[in-house]
């Protein structure tokens, strides 16, 4: 059990190290507007995680699998809300940048957080293929024990991208370049939303 717990750590760890949606947004968010909106974006993710493990440990998971309407819902719900956010990126670099009280702030990145992993069909994916791998006959107690370790280890290396994202902020946000990089964001946010149409096209 205790081989088979590492062994799955750190397959988790290196797969959260392959740049995907939730490691972009992230970087994207906190690079524009700093560690925090990025670390209550993280929260929001980790949650978002948390909610896809119990729904895959308890089957409805797979069911969602095996209705492909229902899946090609979420996978275009999820493209779309991408473009979403590469439209508002584009549109806020047109704007100062708006005074966000912390309470209210938070709230808005934490939940913007949550939407992106719950309409992330790669994160349902992760816990319903790549999982049950090292758990071939497991309890749930078990199952919930893997999908905790996935998400404290995914919750840790976002947290470190937003961290050393978050540095560059004060330099891309400088009034001469918040056009330029609102430009390069909302480029970035459109590159991942088709990259997330084609890897779950199959």
């Amino acid at each position: 059990m205790s081989a088979a717990l590492f062994a799955f750590a750190l397959a988790s760890f290196l797969i959260e190290l392959t740049p995907g949606p939730n490691m972009a947004y992230l970087a994207i968010l906190s690079a524009e507007r700093g560690r925090a909106a990025g670390l209550a974006a993280v929260c929001g993710v980790a949650l978002g995680l948390t909610l896809l493990g119990l729904l895959a440990i308890f089957g409805l998971g797979a069911l969602v699998l095996d209705q492909p309407v229902l899946f090609q819902i979420l996978r275009w719900a999820g493209v779309a809300y991408l473009v979403y956010l590469a439209w508002e990126a584009w549109r806020d670099s047109r704007r100062p940048i708006a005074m966000v009280a912390p309470i209210s702030g938070g709230w808005r990145f934490f939940r913007r957080g949550l939407i992106t992993n719950l309409l992330n069909p790669k994160a349902a994916l992760f816990y319903i293929t790549v999982m049950p791998g090292f758990l071939p006959s497991a309890t749930s107690a078990e199952a919930l024990l893997f999908g905790a370790v996935y998400v404290l280890v995914a919750t840790s290396v976002h947290a470190l991208v937003v961290v050393l994202a978050g540095t560059l902020q004060p330099l891309l946000t400088a009034q001469d370049r918040r056009r330029q990089m609102g430009l390069v964001f909302a480029l970035m946010l459109l590159g991942i939303a088709i990259w997330v149409a084609i890897a779950t096209a199959g």
